[in-house]
Protein backbone atom coordinates (compact mmCIF):
# COMPACT_ATOMS: atom_id res chain seq x y z
CA UNK A 1 0.00 0.00 0.00
CA UNK A 2 1.49 3.35 -1.05
CA UNK A 3 1.50 5.99 1.79
CA UNK A 4 0.95 9.34 1.41
CA UNK A 5 2.25 12.07 3.19
CA UNK A 6 -0.37 13.36 4.34
CA UNK A 7 -1.27 9.72 5.32
CA UNK A 8 2.02 9.71 7.81
CA UNK A 9 1.26 12.65 9.19
CA UNK A 10 -1.77 11.93 10.50
CA UNK A 11 -0.15 8.64 11.80
CA UNK A 12 2.30 10.29 13.59
CA UNK A 13 0.06 12.73 14.82
CA UNK A 14 -1.95 10.45 16.59
CA UNK A 15 0.58 7.67 17.49
CA UNK A 16 1.86 8.98 20.50
CA UNK A 17 -1.55 9.52 22.11
CA UNK A 18 -2.36 6.11 21.27
CA UNK A 19 0.23 4.24 22.53
CA UNK A 20 -0.45 6.55 26.08
CA UNK A 21 -4.03 5.18 25.30
CA UNK A 22 -2.78 1.51 25.29
CA UNK A 23 -0.33 1.72 28.27
CA UNK A 24 -2.99 3.18 30.62
CA UNK A 25 -5.46 0.76 29.23
CA UNK A 26 -3.07 -2.50 30.22
CA UNK A 27 -2.29 -0.49 33.72
CA UNK A 28 -6.07 -1.07 33.94
CA UNK A 29 -7.29 2.37 34.16
CA UNK A 30 -10.48 3.78 32.20
CA UNK A 31 -10.89 5.39 29.02
CA UNK A 32 -11.88 8.66 28.39
CA UNK A 33 -14.46 9.96 26.07
CA UNK A 34 -11.52 11.43 23.86
CA UNK A 35 -9.17 7.95 24.25
CA UNK A 36 -12.26 5.89 22.89
CA UNK A 37 -12.46 8.86 20.02
CA UNK A 38 -8.74 9.00 19.44
CA UNK A 39 -9.11 4.85 19.14
CA UNK A 40 -12.04 5.36 16.84
CA UNK A 41 -10.06 7.72 14.66
CA UNK A 42 -7.37 4.89 14.35
CA UNK A 43 -9.45 2.30 13.62
CA UNK A 44 -11.69 4.12 10.81
CA UNK A 45 -8.00 5.06 9.69
CA UNK A 46 -6.76 1.52 9.41
CA UNK A 47 -10.27 0.56 7.70
CA UNK A 48 -10.15 3.07 5.39
CA UNK A 49 -6.85 1.80 4.27
CA UNK A 50 -7.56 -1.90 4.22
CA UNK A 51 -10.79 -0.57 1.77
CA UNK A 52 -8.25 1.57 -0.36
CA UNK A 53 -5.82 -0.97 -1.08
CA UNK A 54 -8.61 -3.50 -1.78
CA UNK A 55 -10.08 -0.43 -3.97
CA UNK A 56 -7.14 -0.59 -5.95
CA UNK A 57 -6.72 -4.24 -6.12
CA UNK A 58 -10.13 -4.25 -7.97
CA UNK A 59 -9.47 -1.15 -10.46
CA UNK A 60 -6.46 -3.08 -11.16
CA UNK A 61 -8.28 -6.49 -12.12
CA UNK A 62 -10.60 -4.59 -14.07
CA UNK A 63 -8.26 -2.56 -16.39
CA UNK A 64 -6.57 -6.02 -16.77
CA UNK A 65 -10.39 -8.02 -17.58
CA UNK A 66 -10.95 -5.22 -19.93
CA UNK A 67 -7.57 -5.79 -21.80
CA UNK A 68 -8.68 -9.56 -21.82
CA UNK A 69 -12.06 -8.69 -22.82
CA UNK A 70 -10.92 -6.27 -25.92
CA UNK A 71 -8.68 -9.37 -26.89
CA UNK A 72 -11.36 -12.04 -26.76
CA UNK A 73 -13.55 -9.52 -28.87
CA UNK A 74 -10.51 -9.37 -31.75
CA UNK A 75 -10.42 -13.13 -31.43
CA UNK A 76 -14.10 -13.35 -31.75
CA UNK A 77 -14.44 -10.97 -34.63
CA UNK A 78 -11.73 -13.13 -36.84
CA UNK A 79 -13.24 -16.14 -35.85
CA UNK A 80 -16.42 -14.91 -36.78
CA UNK A 81 -14.91 -13.72 -40.04
CA UNK A 82 -12.97 -17.12 -40.73
CA UNK A 83 -16.52 -19.00 -40.18
CA UNK A 84 -18.60 -16.84 -42.58
CA UNK A 85 -15.73 -17.42 -45.16
CA UNK A 86 -16.15 -21.60 -44.24
CA UNK A 87 -19.90 -21.05 -44.43
CA UNK A 88 -19.81 -19.14 -48.01
CA UNK A 89 -17.32 -22.00 -49.16
CA UNK A 90 -19.39 -25.05 -48.19
CA UNK A 91 -22.47 -23.11 -49.38
CA UNK A 92 -20.46 -22.65 -52.85
CA UNK A 93 -19.54 -26.15 -53.03
CA UNK A 94 -22.92 -27.82 -52.21
CA UNK A 95 -24.38 -25.24 -55.01
CA UNK A 96 -21.71 -26.04 -57.43
CA UNK A 97 -22.64 -30.35 -56.69
CA UNK A 98 -26.19 -29.25 -56.83
CA UNK A 99 -26.01 -27.84 -60.27
CA UNK A 100 -23.44 -30.46 -61.44
CA UNK A 101 -25.88 -33.55 -60.48
CA UNK A 102 -29.02 -31.21 -61.68
CA UNK A 103 -27.16 -31.40 -64.86
CA UNK A 104 -25.92 -34.81 -65.24
CA UNK A 105 -29.97 -35.95 -64.55
CA UNK A 106 -31.21 -33.91 -67.06
CA UNK A 107 -28.46 -35.10 -69.63
CA UNK A 108 -29.98 -38.65 -68.60
CA UNK A 109 -33.09 -38.19 -68.86
CA UNK A 110 -32.34 -36.54 -72.24
CA UNK A 111 -30.34 -39.20 -73.59
CA UNK A 112 -33.51 -42.15 -72.65
CA UNK A 113 -36.01 -39.54 -74.57
CA UNK A 114 -33.97 -39.68 -77.65
CA UNK A 115 -33.32 -43.74 -77.28
CA UNK A 116 -37.02 -43.98 -76.48
CA UNK A 117 -38.28 -41.93 -79.45
CA UNK A 118 -35.79 -43.82 -81.66
CA UNK A 119 -36.98 -47.07 -80.89
CA UNK A 120 -40.35 -46.58 -80.13
CA UNK A 121 -41.05 -50.41 -79.83
CA UNK A 122 -39.23 -51.03 -77.38
CA UNK A 123 -41.48 -51.19 -74.58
Amino acid sequence: MKKTKVDDMLLEMIEPKISEIQERFSRGEGLKSEDINTRLLKSQYNHINHLDAKLNEVTSDVASLKTEFSSLKAEFKILDTNLELKIQKAINVNMGWSIGLIAFLVTILKLVDVLLAKMPNLF
